[in-house]
């Protein structure tokens, strides 16, 4: 893709393709198709032993698509251990003109009315690109991860992409899987039709005991 910058067209069809950007330390975009692919099976998700107790005292409120635009950028700050960020502005205007077109999402947590972590990702029929999230406050990102997979079981999603292996995705119970086998399951998952909405969160609370 040639293109002088980049779109939320050019999003849709990396993704639908088995491509996916990221921005180097000068800017420039690049698209990765890595071999093997890391995944997170849904239906075998469940929540660390440490994690039931925070989710039981219901600290944290759950929101979809409040403030995308501070979740992603957020998202885009330096990392604690001195990593650089792949999430450049440009990167940031696409996915907030995907977002607008109801594409991209961003699962929030708070606290007392004040953002405290958060996720964002892709939802194309059944598939859903994990692109990043971030914490202000421990655990908030973990508990709207854990969320996001009871969403995602809620609403019958077959696949979470999450790009690369790495220890932040491992402890989330991700796997590798050939980069072939990822495709075969992208293009049955692209088949299906699934609803990622605010909706879906309002009934996984409703059906939680007290």
């Amino acid at each position: 893709m040639n293109k002088t910058s980049l779109t939320s067209d050019d999003l849709i069809y990396g993704y639908m393709n088995g491509i996916f950007p990221m921005a180097d330390s000068d800017g420039t975009v690049y698209w990765y198709s890595p071999d093997p692919r890391a995944i997170i099976p849904i239906d075998g998700y469940k929540p660390a032993r440490s994690l039931r107790p925070i989710l039981n005292q219901k600290r944290f409120e759950v929101r979809i698509n409040t403030d995308f635009q501070s979740v992603i950028r957020y998202c885009a700050l330096p990392r604690a251990d001195g990593e650089g960020t792949w999430i450049s502005e440009e990167i940031i205007q696409a996915y907030t003109e995907l977002h607008q077109s109801g594409l991209a999402y961003s699962v929030e947590t708070y606290i007392d009315n004040r953002l405290a972590g958060g996720l964002y990702g892709v939802a194309i029929g059944a598939a859903f690109f994990g692109e990043s999230m971030f914490h202000l406050v421990s655990n908030a990102s973990k508990v709207a991860f854990h969320y996001l997979m009871e969403i995602l079981k809620n609403q019958g999603f077959e696949l979470l992409d999450t790009q690369f292996i790495n220890e932040n995705v491992r402890r989330f119970g991700a796997v590798e899987i050939p980069r072939s086998e990822y495709i075969r399951r992208l293009k049955i998952a692209l088949e299906k039709k699934c609803i990622f909405t605010e909706t879906a969160l309002e009934h996984l609370f409703k059906e939680q005991p007290a």
